[in-house]
């Protein structure tokens, strides 16, 4: 499975310590940068490599990390076929999950695993400043190893969204 990673200066070091992490569990990682850490550097450099790359290779995966992940999920959103989802760390279910009457799992991810069964996500976007290193970890562990649904009704609404009339 390849993963694309790239950040700007906020998740520079979350993205050091995933990328570490990932390749050390076997993971294929392409780092589209930044190489080194600069302060004035601009997400959009780097997320739309991730976006672009991941909107032309369907069976990959990208990882984008900024302060807030909110930026960074916008513009990799911006490329055909990208479906990007923030996360910012442990969220828990006021209720059922879905229609169907799905139960939490309790352990704060399934934002995530909801992000990739119903809408086929294929970009997690990190906020490194509201989640740890751990957390961060699982949250992209649980991304790439939960599968979409398929669901016709799912299915239905990708479409909807792929067919949209965009403006640029």
């Amino acid at each position: 499975m390849k993963i694309y990673i790239s950040s700007d200066h906020a998740g520079f070091e979350l993205k050091k310590f995933l990328k570490e992490a990932l390749t050390g569990l076997d993971y294929e990682v392409v780092d589209n940068g930044p190489d080194t850490y600069s302060s004035d550097d601009d997400y959009p450099d780097y997320i739309s490599i991730t976006a672009d790359l991941v909107s032309k290779e369907k069976e990959s995966f990208g990882i984008v990390i900024g302060g807030s992940g909110q930026g960074e999920a916008i513009c990799a959103n911006r490329y055909k076929g990208v479906q990007a989802i923030v996360c910012y760390g442990l969220v828990h279910s006021l209720g059922e999950l879905d229609v169907s009457g799905s139960k939490s799992t309790g352990d704060g991810f399934d934002i995530i695993r909801l992000g990739r069964m119903h809408n086929n996500a294929n970009i997690l976007s990190l906020g490194s400043r509201f989640v740890s290193k751990e957390d961060a970890l699982n949250a992209v562990q649980i991304f790439l190893n939960t599968k979409f649904s398929e669901e016709e009704r799912h299915v239905r609404r990708i479409l909807k969204i792929d067919n949209q009339n965009k403006n640029g």
